[in-house]
């Protein structure tokens, strides 16, 4: 056991301090990542990290990689190529609710090996929910697999997902071995079939159906308990106010989302509206509100049951109908509230609800700070909803038309990409380089415009990746990743290698469920490489369990980018992820771990 120096101290509390930032995440990610940078650096003496290597994950190969390949996603994406081939799964599937998750499931699996998961699965999770709501089956019964298969599915191909470049780059550093393109492509094809046999045999006894089939998104959000329709009578004290008047005298916790005057609708914005008499009222509120508000004198109650109808209204060109939008994980708005960002102004919608996981919120939205995986209920125009569609800051999950998309280059995206994965895989030139000329050919080709460029990139992503680096240097610099194998090794000396090499596997999978996957490896590969070393064990193999465990988070809709994603659209609980997660993490953890040692051997 290595004697504990004042360094490894100063990493370890760093890296604590690190861990419970990246859970808790009082700022976001990029945010955490540099101050990671700042404090490893500001602590020179005892990290060992100077200011250039502390900028060092900004030139690194593994960012510069991840950066282009979220660029190429972008181009297929564009094309509409998983759209295009969802859309023929209805008629494949019928209503046959096996046929369609083994439809969802292939597709999402099969796709993830050669574009990164979260745009996959950004694309799929309205074509998933359509086929659902034509066919009468739960989209709980579809989201959560297409999240777990896209997952498995980029461990196919180095490119697949940004934990496998990052690894790669690692373990170059640490082995002198980086990771070809299809290294792992057997181990990950086993893995995906092993996975997606499990979803379609045992994960529909354990999915439930959170959300009721052919529900109409009013009783799905349950808003006919939150939307009242009041009559305005003459004597009322608001006639002749504004609705921001009324409002303002009324002094309660309740919104106004239409004013319906002699059976014509009058939506967004309504502020300016004079209130007349024999108006009605369309209010949104909770019943104990509702109660003071009918004692206010001048305002009868509306019996009525709320229908999708009833909240889709307008003319052709104003017409407002309601759409679900998913805010994704890497979203601006994320931590900032309705209110502050004028949220009805700024997009021109008006937000009736707001769900998160199961829990639908109704009331002071305005003030609650929205997070990745929110599902806003929008009352919007139809040009709205497909501006909010084209922007990666949402996943429109039932829009009124979809966007469209640039079939012509279909064609030339998909040979861009071919390209850039063969002059890899050849060796021609590394993957970096390969990645970066094929940018550029989709820029010059027109498959991505260039204002597309830089929205198309998880800056998010970027910045963690260029943080967590050269705290993976420190980590092992200093000895700490030594003494943190070497307290492992002696723990577990009475198992055999393969044992050790599956509770790397656990370890990292455990980790990775509750902060970053990119932070899992960086941190556990340099742990891994040092254990191995002292078993004389093939360090390799090590380096791949941690690769493999990192990128198969199930057991927490917060343990990857894309089970947030799927989190509110499918209305599950943090329950819901574990039941169906936990046996399939042990499962892969045993065929994983058995599979590097036959393949690369121990």
């Amino acid at each position: 056991m290595p004697p504990v120096t004042t360094g490894m101290v100063v990493v370890f509390a760093i890296i604590v301090l690190a861990l419970v930032l990246f859970v808790v995440e009082p700022v976001p990610i990029d945010i955490i990542a540099i101050g990671l940078i700042v404090a490893l650096v500001v602590f020179e003496p005892w990290t060992g990290i100077t200011p250039a290597d502390g900028l060092s994950g900004f030139s690194s190969t593994a960012t510069i990689t991840v950066l282009a390949m979220f660029v190429l996603s972008e181009g297929v994406r564009q094309t509409g190529v998983v759209k295009l081939i969802g859309d023929r799964i209805v008629g494949v599937t019928g209503d046959s609710p096996r046929k369609q998750l083994a439809a969802i499931v292939g597709l999402s699996g099969s796709t993830a090996g050669f574009i990164n998961n979260t745009p996959v699965v950004a694309i799929m999770i309205p074509m998933a929910t359509d086929i659902a709501r034509r066919t009468g089956t739960s989209p709980s019964r579809l989201l959560m697999p297409l999240s777990f298969a896209s997952m498995m599915g980029g461990m196919l191909t180095l490119i697949g997902t940004s934990t496998n470049i990052l690894a790669s780059d690692v373990s170059a550093r640490l082995l002198d071995r980086p990771f070809s393109m299809f290294e792992f492509t057997l181990l990950g094809f086993v893995v995906l079939v092993v996975g997606s046999v499990y979803l379609l045999v045992v994960a529909p006894y354990l999915i439930p159906e959170r959300i009721k089939a052919e529900e109409e998104l009013t009783e799905e959000f349950a808003m006919t308990e939150y939307l009242t329709e009041v009559v305005v009578r003459g004597d009322s004290p608001l006639v002749g106010r504004t609705v921001e008047e009324a409002l303002g005298e009324l002094d309660m916790d309740l919104d106004i989302v239409q004013v319906i005057r002699h059976g014509e609708p009058f939506i967004e914005p309504l502020a300016r509206k004079e209130v007349q008499e024999g108006d009605v009222l369309m209010v949104r509120t909770g019943r104990d509100v509702l109660i003071r508000l009918l004692a206010r004198p001048g305002l009868d109650l509306l019996p009525t049951t709320m229908h999708d109808e009833d909240l889709e209204t307008g003319g052709e060109e104003t017409a407002r109908q309601l759409a679900e939008v998913v805010v994704t994980p890497d979203a601006s708005i994320v931590g900032a509230t309705l209110d502050e960002i004028n949220f009805g102004d700024r997009y021109d919608a008006t937000v009736l609800a707001i769900r998160r996981g199961g829990a639908i919120r109704r009331e002071r939205m305005g003030q609650r700070p929205l997070r990745g995986g929110d599902t806003l209920l929008l009352q919007a125009t139809e040009d709205t909803v497909t501006r909010l569609d084209r922007r990666r800051e949402f996943v429109v999950v039932e829009a009124l038309t979809r966007t469209q998309y640039r079939t012509g280059k279909l064609p030339i995206a998909i040979g861009i990409i071919a390209g850039v994965v063969a002059v890899a895989a050849l060796d021609i030139y590394p993957i970096v380089i390969s990645a970066l000329a094929g940018i550029v050919a989709m820029v010059a080709t027109g498959c991505v415009r260039p204002s597309e460029v830089y929205d198309a990139v998880d800056w998010n992503v970027i910045f963690l990746l260029a943080g967590v680096i050269p705290l993976g240097i420190a980590l092992e610099g200093t000895g700490g990743a030594a003494l943190i194998a070497a307290g492992v090794v002696q723990s577990a000396e009475l198992f055999s290698p393969i044992v050790v090499l599956g509770i790397f596997y656990l370890v990292t999978a455990l980790l990775t469920n509750v902060i970053s996957n990119n932070a899992s490896v960086v941190l556990m590969i340099p742990v891994a490489v040092d254990a191995a070393a002292q078993i004389d064990a093939n360090a390799f193999a090590f380096v791949l369990a941690v690769t493999f465990a990192a990128s198969t988070a199930f057991m927490t809709p917060v343990g990857y980018q894309t089970n947030l994603m799927v989190y509110a659209p499918g209305g599950y609980t943090f329950a819901d992820f574990f039941r169906v997660g936990a046996p399939l993490q042990l499962l892969l953890a045993v065929v994983t771990t058995l599979g590097i040692a036959f393949f690369w051997g121990l």
